[in-house]
């Protein structure tokens, strides 16, 4: 199988170049651009997943050799979530060679967090079955490399530190409302208001509402913060 020129373009900007194409052709392949003939990449996804998790767990694990399971746990699903998927992704622009249906092209798929994240662990589970775990793992190690030695020795996402805070007061957990969606359908505003039992309210505004909730729980914290 010949390779594009944008292919070839896109191996580097990974730093992989597959020995036999058709797992990337697959990771590549969203599930609105499948047919019969052609396998999307929902099941890459799945192992690409489970590679990921695997390397980065040894990775913080080795990183900080005396800290709890407690204390990993959360630095660990701050760099192997969707968001941090998506980020990688962009980064070497994975959203370029995608097969997307046409659909899902007009309604910005490229730049989905959801369409990107899944795609970017299925290219990792790509190059896992083309190359074998060391491949895998020299990949994961460079493109996550600042997100890992970066990490927050707390990396609780604000919405766990705040529902932490409100229970600690012996407060009901804070509740998150969609205050309205603005923008086109590809590309959407949510702006969704925080509030605690103590009457203190907090808006954010986001692309999606998981965004714009954290966004508000994390103004929220810093306001606390500066009342303490």
């Amino acid at each position: 199988m010949k390779k594009s020129v944008d292919i070839e373009r896109f191996e580097k900007r990974l730093g992989y170049k597959f020995k036999d194409p058709k797992y990337l052709l697959e990771a590549l392949t969203h599930p609105s651009f499948s047919s019969t003939n052609r396998a999307d990449n929902q099941r890459l996804e799945f192992i690409g997943d489970r590679v990921l998790g695997l390397i980065v767990a040894e990775a913080i694990a080795k990183q900080d050799p005396k800290a709890s399971e407690g204390k990993l746990a959360p630095r660990f699903n701050a760099l192997v979530r969707k968001e941090a998927c998506s980020g990688v992704a962009q980064e070497i622009d994975l959203g370029l060679v995608l097969k997307l249906g046409r659909s899902e092209m007009i309604s910005g798929g490229r730049r989905k967090n959801a369409v990107l994240g899944d795609a970017m662990e299925a290219v990792l589970a790509a190059v896992y079955l083309d190359g074998g775990f060391l491949a895998a793992k020299d990949i994961i190690l460079r493109l996550w490399a600042k997100r890992i030695s970066g990490v927050e020795l707390d990396a609780r996402d604000s919405k766990t530190r705040l529902q932490e805070w409100a229970q600690a007061r012996q407060l009901e957990p804070p509740v998150y409302t969609l205050i309205n969606r603005s923008g086109p359908d590809h590309s959407p505003i949510f702006n969704i208001q925080v509030k605690l039992k103590t009457g203190e309210k907090m808006c954010a505004k986001a692309g999606n509402k998981r965004d714009a909730e954290q966004a508000a729980a994390k103004m929220m914290l810093e306001t606390l913060k500066d009342k303490e």
